[in-house]
């Protein structure tokens, strides 16, 4: 059974769920995320879904692995971001981290890894706008970093009106100390400087916006994109101002707000 949210709220447009647990909240979004891509493939024969990493992802990706009635033999998979000159078998590359939580576990149609070749850059992001804007997503799941940033979106270098969907981005010290305290990395001066990223057009471009974030130490970026000004210096922010966006939070990182 789908869980109840404890607490719900609107902030401008964006509808907020709390739920009891980092568990309930995975299940919920996950039973919402199987319904929007069944409702794809009966419409159109196939859907398309743009994936996050990270350990805030890891209860939602556990339940949408094990929820049996996702069409994943029509689905094609996309992910949000990688470092640039990543080892691809590097615990902290992000399609490793997909393939190792959900796409060993279930048959995706197909799955569009994001290279980190740093001699590639240019002809990286060109290729993965080009697969995105062919398949275009019918949702997007995602979160917020610990500075408020969605996908490699930063505050320093986020751009609300990007004119591009995938673009090459420098890490904000804020979002390089939580890779390495997230474990991903055994020192900080291992985590890369550059990453390649999808801008925030390409994310807000999905059908549906899923934006998945437990965790106490998120709750002062939820905090900060609730109830500061709408700006790219809180990239998250952003979602209060479309339609197609819902928020899921537990009561660690609904703690402020």
């Amino acid at each position: 059974m789908t869980p109840t949210p404890i607490r719900e709220l609107h902030v401008e447009q964006l509808p907020i769920r709390v739920y009891a647990s980092e568990d309930e909240l995975g299940r919920a979004a996950a039973a919402d995320m199987a319904a929007l891509l069944r409702e794809a493939v009966d419409l159109r024969g196939e859907a398309n879904v743009i994936l996050a990493t990270g350990n805030s992802q890891l209860a939602f990706l556990r339940a949408l692995r094990a929820d049996p009635d996702v069409p994943w033999e029509r689905t094609r998979v996309f992910h949000m971001d990688e470092y640039v000159g990543i080892d691809p078998e590097h615990r902290a590359s992000f399609p490793r981290f997909l393939r190792e939580h959900l796409l060993n576990h279930v048959r995706a149609h197909e799955f569009f890894a994001m290279a980190g070749d740093p001699d590639q850059v240019d002809t990286i992001c060109r290729d993965y706008e080009r697969q995105l804007r062919q398949h275009p997503a019918d949702a997007v799941a995602l979160g917020f970093g610990e500075n408020g940033h969605i996908a490699f979106n930063d505050p320093p270098y986020a751009d609300f009106d990007d004119p591009v969907w995938v673009k090459p981005v420098q890490l904000d010290e804020v979002s390089r100390k939580q890779q390495h305290g997230e474990g991903h990395f055994d020192t900080l001066a291992e985590v890369p400087t550059h990453a390649i990223t999808l801008t925030i057009p390409a994310l807000l471009a999905a059908k549906r916006v899923l934006c998945i974030v437990p965790e106490s130490r998120k709750a002062a970026a939820v905090r900060a994109c609730l109830r500061e000004p709408v700006s790219a210096e809180r990239p998250g922010s952003i979602l209060r101002r479309v339609e197609h966006a819902t928020l899921y939070l537990d009561p660690d990182s609904a703690a402020l707000v």
